[in-house]
């Protein structure tokens, strides 16, 4: 069994609260827009991170963190980008590399809304965590909890940090 926190478009804030929310998560995945290497640093020196890197980060992210991720979790197939829209609206590169990979779960950024909903047409549980810093037009600090076991995505908690 594996605890996940999900986060996504910091912006290069960090609420504190984000430690307590995932002090029982095994890994912590951000779905990009870091806004600074300190942030995604400072995840790193608490958990394992996985991430990849979004429209606003540097170079010094982008050094780090890769456009897109695929990889196992336990038994499921992840794909994580942070521009992908969501279903059925993908962008047509993520739609290819879905088709391509066909992960069980698709994660994203970028919008700063919220979502989580099943594509049956591809067979694909897909999570966006919202945005969990202050810069943008979302009027709510999320992030999500979940846990993968074997096969199975289950106990999903979705968790407002506040006002942005």
């Amino acid at each position: 069994m594996t605890r996940i926190g999900l986060i996504s478009d910091t912006h290069g804030y960090l609420d504190e609260a984000v430690f307590k929310y995932f002090e029982t998560c095994d890994e912590v995945w951000h779905a990009g827009d870091f806004g600074d290497i300190s942030l995604a640093n400072s995840l790193k020196e608490k958990k394992e991170l996985k991430g990849v890197f979004g429209n606003i980060d540097n170079q010094a992210i982008r050094n780090e963190f890769s456009e897109q991720l695929v990889f196992m979790c336990e038994e499921v197939k992840v794909m994580i980008r942070h521009i992908g829209g969501s279903p059925p609206k993908y962008n047509p590169e993520t739609r290819k590399e879905l088709l391509l990979h066909q992960p069980q779960l698709f994660i994203s950024g970028h919008s700063h809304i919220l979502k989580i909903m099943y594509d049956e047409k591809i067979s694909c549980l897909h999570m966006n965590p919202g945005a969990a810093g202050k810069h943008g037009w979302h009027k709510v600090r999320t992030l999500i909890r979940f846990v993968i076991d074997g096969k199975e995505m289950k106990d999903c908690e979705v968790i407002e940090l506040g006002k942005r």
